[in-house]
């Protein structure tokens, strides 16, 4: 995990010690016959942990069970379409998380996020933003902030940029957040925390409002933790 070692020294204590109560916490479960090691549960515990790292006290509370599968597993999806017609069907899934008591993640993809630097992906990043926006009972990009003040600011931002997002996909232009962000608002808030963690610098540079409002609600500036040029 290169971000690790770009930690200052009093945050990567405190994230060690949010590991460590991770793991002792959370129930690991192997699926498809996957045994998960040790060494697994610390390399999705640092990357969960990280979110949290300065937010509060709270380590991810309502969480219940991790599943781990070998790699991209088969997921069911159900939407409705314009006219309420439910449509049900599977789609190839690296990670999802329905609710705050589980979150499920593909073990080949939680590697390439973490050993990967600067690519914009991230599996673990992407799905515990997914639980943290459902804290407050729907994954709806608006996860819980601190005052009234936050909220309008909040959606002010969120709201532009992920326009901007959709626009930018409809005419097929390059992007640095993920176009995925652009099929609705929580899909957003995920992409756009891999960005924050992911290319901090390009993100603040690109979108430095939407990099303001991730470090407010983080608390923290992962822009700063890279070697100065």
């Amino acid at each position: 995990m290169p971000l690790y070692q770009r930690l200052p020294a009093e945050l990567r204590t405190r994230l060690d010690g949010l590991v460590q109560q991770f793991v002792a916490e959370k129930d690991f479960v192997g699926c498809q016959r996957l045994t998960v090691t040790h060494e697994m549960k610390l390399a999705i515990a640092a990357q969960a942990c990280l979110l949290v790292v300065n937010r509060s006290a709270r380590l991810y509370d309502e969480l219940f069970s991790v599943l781990v599968y070998p790699a991209a597993f088969i997921a069911p999806e159900t939407h409705h379409d314009e006219a309420g017609v439910v449509h049900h069907q599977e789609s190839v899934s690296t990670g999802q998380t329905w609710d705050t008591h589980r979150v499920i993640l593909s073990w080949d993809d939680v590697q390439a996020g973490a050993e990967s630097r600067g690519d914009g992906f991230n599996v673990v990043y992407h799905e515990f933003a997914h639980y943290l926006d459902a804290e407050d009972g729907g994954v709806n990009g608006a996860p819980l902030l601190e005052d009234a003040e936050h909220y309008e600011r909040w959606s002010e931002v969120m709201s532009a940029e992920f326009e901007n997002l959709r626009e930018a996909a409809a005419r097929g232009e390059p992007t640095l957040l993920d176009a995925y962000g652009a099929e609705d608002p929580g899909e957003f808030f995920a992409v756009a925390t891999e960005a924050f963690f992911e290319q901090p610098a390009e993100l603040r540079g690109q979108h430095p409002e939407l990099y303001s409002e991730l470090s407010r609600y983080y608390h923290l500036d992962p822009a700063s933790w890279l070697p100065a040029p």
